[in-house]
């Protein structure tokens, strides 16, 4: 690792950062396993009792604190049991910090994929500090963090975490603002700032087309940032919106100051000379390795690519990785549908699923999508929820006989 690097303190010595990813991870595992997607950590404090303010049961315990034991890898000290015989938030930040201090070489993310089983990412901590320090190269004279995601998955950890540190911040130069209304943040940013969201994000905060002060930078990931909403901030005096392109599997691959302009690869990244989609790592040991990138990548120069489709069927909503197959597969395990087809609806639809359903004999379209909704809802996750249905006698297709789109409507 670079000097700059092995001089700074460990991110987990930061007591702040440390009880902000903790607090972050039990907050949305709780949401996820409560389907209470709004449950945010706002201002909890170490004082705060897992049981008694936030009344987990001992299957949440057991599952919150294997979650948490697993993202910082405690089983290399032996002392992850501690959290389920303790009941507060500084106590598990007490195990934490032991835990750390004994192995932080590496800490495992999970996708955002609503596949069912997001999948686990292990990566080493000196590969994500290489990153953060890359990403500091961009955003030079930032005075505070304004963090609008959560600081236990990979990107918010990057900068949330890692990237303060690079930037030369102490802890209070972060704020999590993710309690607060978008809308609210031409009014919380200051010069200096810079405020790391995601697409839904910054949609909402540049509709009341309210004008942001000087020096104002934003930062946006987990999700291909529409033109439309990159120009709505900036036509509102945002000074940029730098977009970075990667994944939970990945890490960051590429940035671009402007959605006119090519993706870069970070700079310890290369083209494959094997004519593959792969990427070679220069790792900070002087190893490399391979990686590959989730979309396909269309090349305009040797460092520069635009993102083309996923490879894997995924689409995104509100910045989480959708798989319209599987909700596709939900829909037909309902009695009274006969066939059904899933898409992202079109930009001038909106920004969720959409499905079109075949029913069963006998069965009103009306009716059919009156128990579809709480089959749904008791199914998937909100992302993965289609929000208009459509119904019909068969699945709507092209004169080459494959499927086609449809126009949506609630």
């Amino acid at each position: 690792m670079p000097d700059t690097v092995s001089r700074l303190a460990p991110w987990w010595t930061a007591r702040p950062a440390l009880l902000r990813f903790i607090a972050d991870l039990v907050a949305g595992e709780l949401a996820a396993l409560r389907h209470e997607p709004m449950l945010r950590p706002g201002s909890w404090s170490e004082a705060l009792s897992l049981q008694h303010d936030l009344g987990l049961d001992s299957l949440e315990f057991l599952h919150v604190a294997g979650v948490l034991a697993g993202a910082l890898q405690m089983h290399h000290s032996g002392i992850e049991d501690y959290l389920l015989a303790r009941r507060t938030l500084k106590d598990w930040v007490d195990i934490a910090e032991a835990a750390l201090q004994h192995h932080d070489r590496d800490i495992l993310f999970a996708t955002s994929g609503s596949t069912g089983h997001p999948k686990r990412c292990l990566h080493a901590l000196d590969q994500l500090e290489q990153e953060a320090q890359a990403l500091a190269a961009l955003f030079p004279g930032r005075r505070r963090l304004l963090v609008a995601v959560p600081s236990h998955h990979i990107y918010g950890f990057l900068f949330s975490q890692l990237l303060p540190r690079h930037l030369g911040l102490a802890p209070e130069g972060v704020s999590c603002i993710r309690a607060r209304l978008p809308s609210q943040l031409a009014h919380l940013a200051q010069p200096g700032d810079l405020v790391v969201g995601h697409p839904q994000f910054w949609a909402a905060a540049s509709s009341l087309r309210q004008g942001f002060a000087d020096d104002i930078l934003g930062v946006s990931s987990t999700a291909p940032c529409p033109d439309a909403v990159s120009e709505a901030v900036t036509a509102c005096g945002l000074a940029g919106l730098v977009q970075v392109y990667g994944s939970s599997e990945t890490g960051g691959l590429g940035w671009r100051a402007s959605h006119r302009d090519a993706y870069r690869l970070l700079p310890y990244l290369a083209r494959s000379t094997d004519g593959d989609r792969r990427l070679v790592r220069s790792l900070p040991d002087g190893r490399t390795e391979l990686l590959q990138p989730q979309d396909e990548l269309a090349w305009s120069g040797p460092r520069e690519f635009s993102v083309g489709a996923r490879c894997d069927g995924a689409v995104q909503v509100g910045g989480v990785n959708v798989f319209p197959a599987r909700v596709r597969q939900a829909l037909l395990e309902h009695p009274d549908v006969a066939d059904a087809a899933v898409r992202l609806m079109r930009p001038e639809e909106g920004a969720r699923l959409k499905a079109f359903v075949v029913p069963r004999d006998g069965v009103g379209g009306a009716e059919l999508v009156r128990r579809l909704r709480p089959w749904t809802d008791g199914r998937l996750t909100m992302p993965e929820r289609p929000k208009a249905f459509t119904v019909g006698a068969q699945l709507p297709r092209n004169g080459m006989g494959k499927l086609a789109d449809w126009s949506s409507n609630a």
